[in-house]
């Protein structure tokens, strides 16, 4: 979807929903682009809190650690477990991704322009991750921008029904977060 498209569409609605997933097929870091987009939203004055993604590259032959980063402060927390290199089972930390959940817990106790959450990923599929915490920052109106890989896709839909699924093109991100807050504002 072309971002005059995406714009004309949110402005036809009578509210743009405040949470919004980029549909990523992992053909491109969309977390550099996301930790960017923060960046530059932070640079404008607007108030970013939430989680980014980071893979720590730990050698030939080990999977790299996933760390997630709290874009406000830039803590890090280690969300991945250490399995042997032939392992085929999943390597998210659940105790990871408690520890780091207390970013967004900080979040929705403030009014942030925008939460960007890492991601909506196989422990959020199974009602796990950060599901308590996505669900207050919804209840709470704070916009959230999420990444989601094509196959969760339908869990992502369970959980917050219409809502838009947006390229990985940082323009039409600022587009939904624009229209977002100019609505917010009129509210």
């Amino acid at each position: 979807m072309a971002v005059d498209d995406l714009r004309e569409e949110l402005h036809e609605d009578a509210a743009a929903p405040a949470v919004a997933a980029i549909v990523h097929d992992g053909h491109s870091d969309v977390d550099a682009l996301l930790d960017t987009f923060a960046r530059a939203q932070r640079a404008a004055g607007r108030e970013v809190r939430g989680l980014l993604m980071t893979h720590r590259e730990r050698g030939a032959g080990c999977q790299d650690d996933l760390v997630l980063t709290d874009i406000a402060s830039g803590d890090e927390y280690l969300v991945s477990q250490r399995l042997g290199t032939d392992s085929r089972a999943c390597k998210a930390d659940p105790q990871g991704f408690a520890r780091a959940s207390r970013v967004l817990r900080d979040a929705a106790q403030g009014r942030p322009d925008l939460v960007v959450c890492n991601r909506f990923g196989s422990l959020e599929a199974e009602n796990g991750g950060f599901v308590a915490e996505l669900l207050t920052l919804l209840e709470r109106g704070i916009p959230v921008l999420i990444v989601v890989a094509p196959r969760h896709l339908q869990a992502w839909q369970r959980f917050v029904g219409e809502a838009p699924q947006l390229p990985v093109e940082p323009a039409a991100w600022a587009a939904w977060l624009d229209e977002v807050l100019r609505q917010r504002a009129r509210a």
